[in-house]
């Protein structure tokens, strides 16, 4: 198993990656206080006092200062620098003063077409199962609408202290660990995946709960964002032979935000309409505590990633046993609480009390 990346160590790169955000982590939370970009509470929120919210820039200057040590500059890294601009000014702008959704939307319509109109990052052919899935002209359209998924996402889960960042960095770590198990470390998407590893650590010495700063959407939005972008260039540089390990990776994100979007159609509200139903929020209704919560969370998305890790290392055994298990709690989950609809019990109970 190497340990080189570009001739350079993983250790040391995913190490400098972690101390340059531990160092900017503090800057960009005096720089939010300074130009007001605050997240006040209000009665969807779990935090009871208005928090600094630029904290993604420093995952974002941590990324980008480091990989001009330890990358290369190519076409791609050229659109995806580009692209995560646009996904960082428009963050900054909804942290300061808060946009309408369809403006965010905006923001993310543009990233997504420098990186499939000018970096050539398109979702074009995937395995899945051992069968050949080809996009043809579908191509472009279904990257653009694949990043904004990712983007929302992440952007939907960031709900409690440490959640969205902590998800995020065991992705990045597990598609490290794969292409390093697997001896496959020459791709764009392994050096990206080192170095968001130690960004997302740093910043999470100062998020995970009680947090000190928020990253905000600039923040939430970079991180789907850059998600996106390492499981495209796995497929386009066939660095993964399947559809199936990022998404398992992903599986608590994307479980998350298909229930919001069917539990809002059910409702007959729009999918965009916030509310305090997502999976996060019914752990905390089960009166487990932030850090609990947070911690449940993680070990569940542990387990999806090592079940994505077993399955490239060909162990599909266990990985379906482990797979079959999480399957029937995240069912047994759905079933328990009001994540997809409200029980009758729980709608009583509010009618009494009004």
């Amino acid at each position: 198993m190497s340990l080189v990346v570009n001739g350079h160590s993983v250790i040391m790169m995913a190490l400098v990656s972690f101390m340059v955000s531990l160092l900017l982590v503090p800057i960009c939370k005096k720089v939010s206080i300074h130009i007001n970009a605050m997240d006040i509470p209000n009665e969807r929120k779990v935090h009871k006092h208005p928090m600094p919210r630029l904290g993604g820039l420093a995952i974002y200057l941590s990324f980008l200062i480091c990989y001009m040590f330890f990358g290369v500059i190519t076409t791609e890294m050229l659109s995806i620098v580009i692209a995560s601009f646009v996904i960082i000014l428009f963050g900054i702008i909804d942290d300061i003063n808060p946009m309408k959704a369809r403006y965010k939307l905006i923001g993310q319509l543009i990233a997504a077409g420098i990186i499939v109109f000018y970096g050539n990052i398109i979702l074009k052919e995937v395995y899945l199962f051992d069968y050949y899935i080809s996009f043809g002209s579908l191509s472009p359209y279904l990257t653009i609408f694949f990043i904004i998924a990712c983007i929302n996402a992440i952007n939907l889960i960031d709900g409690l202290d440490g959640l969205a960042s902590g998800i995020s960095t065991i992705y990045f770590s597990t598609i490290a660990i794969i292409a390093l198990m697997t001896n496959r470390i020459g791709g764009l998407d392994i050096t990206i995946s080192i170095l968001m590893t130690g960004a997302t650590l740093g910043f999470l010495v100062f998020n995970f709960p009680p947090a000190k700063i928020f990253m905000g959407d600039t923040g939430s939005q970079f991180l789907g964002f850059i998600i996106a972008i390492i499981s495209l260039l796995g497929f386009k540089n066939v660095t993964f032979n399947s559809l199936v390990v990022p998404i398992i990776i992903l599986a608590i994100p994307i479980f998350d935000t298909l229930f919001a979007i069917l539990r809002r159609f059910l409702k007959g509200e729009s999918i965009g309409t916030p509310d305090k139903e997502h999976f996060h929020h019914q752990l905390l209704k089960m009166k487990f505590s932030t850090r609990v919560t947070v911690l449940i969370i993680y070990i569940i998305d542990i387990a999806f990633a090592t079940t994505s890790i077993l399955i490239t290392l060909g162990d599909n055994k266990i990985a379906s046993y482990i797979y079959i298990g999480l399957v029937v709690l995240l069912i047994i989950i759905v079933w328990k609480t009001d994540i997809l609809f409200e029980h009758k019990k729980r709608k009583d109970k509010k009618k009494k009390q009004k």
